[in-house]
């Protein structure tokens, strides 16, 4: 018998596929359902294509985030701020070459510069901080146009809160009411005793150290230190607390001038409700590494990013929204504040003036806590 030809046998085939599934093949398909079902195996569905969400911004950019505040759809912005909006008034960052804090404390003869604000180093060698704390204490500069911008949020009734990790308190020279101003790594605001937590004021504090003591304890002779969070601190309850409470409540996040890169308070952007737009403004693109509640500005979707300098992009979203002439009027009357207060009527600085001994001062810390919200 001579075998069938080739193309025959792949019409058989193809008549076989085509065949629509019998009532016992159906039977079949059930019986390999339920079997796997009882095995605890379910069967995998097919993926389908999930519809892409609708931009929350007219368009992308300062024209659109304007928009979005103009048309009522922000009244409870919440600021998170970092290093990058005190540069301006000349208060360095810490890891920039040449000119950041860390590469002005050679002179302090560290085993690393991250120990002047480690504890365990502290406890030992407290005098290289207190040397460090009189370049250290607010009133030495003026805010700068963000800081304005954020009072002026607060005065139109639609800040929810500002975060920053800065530890210069020129959010409230700029005039935020302090409960409106969440230090996430502590400030010059309060001191206390390391052991036994006794408080003292801080002008008490600042005396001693401009007098060049050595700030102790009087009930236990431990050492006394404004409540700026070192390394193995944990951060102030009141920062939990308030991002507990603030950021579900957000319908505008405004992130600017910080690298993101120290939780928890990094972690802060991932609070918020995922229809809430976001926007970062700064030089670096960064947040966007894939964690989650992470930006992703290639959605275009709800995340906004400014690349640029803080302050300009403040100046340009208080122009879009009419409120420029307000602005430059605040940013004017801290700057003469500043002066009046330095006694001489031209000590500006809010340009990047160094003093003389090469430190400018410092605003935020790297704090890592262990008490980790993520």
């Amino acid at each position: 018998m001579s075998e069938p030809e080739p193309s025959k046998v792949e019409e058989a085939e193809d008549d076989e596929k085509t065949q629509p599934a019998s009532a016992e093949d159906d039977e079949q398909d059930e019986a390999l359902v339920k079997l796997f079902a009882d095995m605890g195996i379910k069967p995998k569905k097919e993926p389908q294509d999930v519809p892409k969400p609708a931009p929350l911004f007219r368009s992308f950019d300062i024209a659109g985030i304007a928009d979005l505040i103009k048309g009522g759809k922000a009244k409870r912005i919440v600021c998170m701020c970092g290093a990058g909006i005190s540069v301006s008034a000349g208060i360095p960052d810490f890891r920039t070459p040449g000119t950041g804090l860390y590469s002005q404390l050679d002179k302090y003869n560290l085993p690393a510069p991250e120990s002047i604000f480690t504890l365990s180093y502290f406890r030992r060698h407290p005098e290289p901080f207190h040397q460090l704390a009189r370049e250290l204490f607010p009133g030495r500069y003026a805010p700068t146009p963000t800081h304005h911008f954020m009072r002026l949020l607060h005065s139109k009734g639609l800040l929810q809160r500002c975060f920053t990790q800065n530890i210069d308190s020129l959010e409230q020279l700029a005039g935020l009411p302090k409960d409106m101003v969440v230090a996430a790594h502590g400030n010059f605001d309060s001191a206390a005793c390391i052991e036994c937590e006794e408080e003292y004021p801080p002008e008490w504090v600042k005396a001693k150290i401009e007098g060049g003591e050595i700030c102790r304890c009087s009930a236990c002779e431990g050492l006394v230190k404004p409540s700026i969070v070192f390394f193995g601190e944990g951060l102030p309850e009141r920062f939990f607390q308030r991002a507990t409470a603030d950021m579900p409540k957000c319908d505008l996040l405004l992130v600017m001038g910080t690298s993101l890169a120290v939780y928890p308070f990094a972690g802060l952007i991932g609070y918020v409700r995922g229809t809430c737009p976001r926007v970062l403004v700064n030089r670096e693109c960064v947040g966007d590494d894939g964690r989650p509640g992470g930006f992703d500005f290639d959605a275009s979707h709800r995340d906004v990013w400014l690349g640029g300098d803080c302050d300009s992009a403040v100046q340009q979203l208080a122009a879009e929204l009419g409120w420029g002439s307000e602005l430059g009027e605040l940013v004017a009357a801290g700057k003469a504040a500043c002066a009046a207060a330095a006694g001489d009527g031209n000590d500006d600085r809010a340009g990047a003036e160094q003093r003389a001994d090469g430190t400018a001062g410092l605003c935020c810390l790297p704090i890592s806590c262990s008490k980790a919200a993520d």
